[in-house]
């Protein structure tokens, strides 16, 4: 198939099959007439790169998925190198799911402050006007 075909059946664009080529990521190969071809085997290079990218991964870390499918596995995930970008991949999200927690906690212990605050200065009174400008 063209590079329009297999751009319109990955969902994607030819601009950017042009990157991944430029990256190596995509065989540059041309038919006769100079115009690029590529198979179902693209295809699957193409729609494993944009499941990695859909789950966070950036480029550089589909690469290892990218060379298991054209070493003739069945899978992407199914060599050495894509386990470790999976590990790696994981401990960063680990790290920032407890970033996350931290801050929440952080940001519910304001509010419960505040809301402690607010309640111990208005036991009978009117409530305060806060208005943003504008």
């Amino acid at each position: 198939m063209r590079i329009g075909e297999l751009a319109e059946r990955a969902g994607t664009t030819t601009r950017t099959l042009r990157y991944y080529e430029s990256r190596g990521l995509l065989p540059a190969r041309r038919a006769v007439n100079g115009y690029r071809t590529y198979d179902e085997d693209d295809l699957r290079l193409l729609q494993q790169i944009r499941t990695l990218q859909d789950f966070g991964f950036d480029l550089e870390e589909t690469r290892p998925f990218v060379e298991c499918l054209r070493a003739g596995h069945p899978a992407g995930d199914a060599c050495p190198a894509s386990l470790a970008v999976y590990r790696r991949k994981l401990g960063e999200l680990d790290s920032l799911i407890e970033q996350l927690r931290s801050v929440r906690a952080q940001v519910g212990a304001e509010l419960a402050r505040a809301e402690l605050e607010a309640a111990a200065e208005l036991p009978d009174g009117p409530e305060p006007r806060c208005e943003l400008g504008g």
